[in-house]
């Protein structure tokens, strides 16, 4: 959903890009610090109620993370091993933001309904972005569903971030909404992996019997 996004954000984030490519900061670099940044920011104050804070901290280590990708291709060293690792470590930073709001909801929040839907939200998350890979894997397009990762992000940055204001219940329905988005875009992904498997085994049926032939 937020793809349409894309451009605009890679328009602001040029400048910067280039600025970068002028010092010996590498993308996997910018990477590896987003990552580290947004799971220490997620894991030390989440935990502890400082809500807001927490947010501006990954919210600044996000930009950091989306900053990889420009310095890449602005160098033109983007590679097969450069997005494996902003794939994975992308996965690491989710897990921590998710990990930290389900402590705070389980401790300090006094709330453990709320704090069993964050976790699902994790677990979530992590099955949505392993259907796909897992798809691509045995050579099948799994580009589709409602919350893909920055949506999912999102909505869960701004629900913490609110609720780190004062805002009544903005915790409770982000994270409600964002696990249904969630279970239903793994189901969408599912589905899609299971049509196109199907297409593609009636394909080879259909060769074999053409080479029978």
């Amino acid at each position: 959903m937020l793809k349409v996004l894309r451009p605009g954000l890679n328009q602001l984030l040029t400048p910067v890009g280039r600025a970068l490519a002028r010092t010996p900061v590498t993308p996997n670099m910018l990477t590896v610090i987003g990552t580290i940044g947004m799971t220490a920011g997620a894991l030390s104050l989440f935990p502890t109620g400082h809500l807001f804070a927490g947010t501006l901290v990954c919210t600044g280590f996000v930009v950091t993370d989306m900053l990889d990708g420009t310095l890449a291709r602005i160098q033109g060293s983007t590679g097969v091993f450069g997005a494996f690792l902003d794939s994975t470590l992308d996965r690491v930073s989710d897990a921590a933001v998710f990990a930290g709001i389900t402590i705070w909801l389980a401790t300090g929040g006094h709330d453990r309904l709320l704090a069993a839907v964050a976790l699902f939200c994790l677990v979530a998350g992590g099955l949505v972005s392993y259907a796909k890979a897992r798809a691509e894997g045995v050579g099948l397009s799994c580009d589709v569903g409602i919350a893909e990762r920055a949506e999912r992000l999102l909505i869960g940055l701004v629900a913490i971030g609110l609720s780190g204001l004062g805002v009544p219940y903005v915790l409770s329905v982000g994270l409600w909404i964002l696990a249904v988005l969630s279970a239903f875009t793994f189901g969408q992904r599912v589905y899609a992996v299971r049509k196109a498997a199907a297409a593609r085994d009636a394909d080879v049926t259909t060769a074999r019997g053409s080479a029978a032939t």
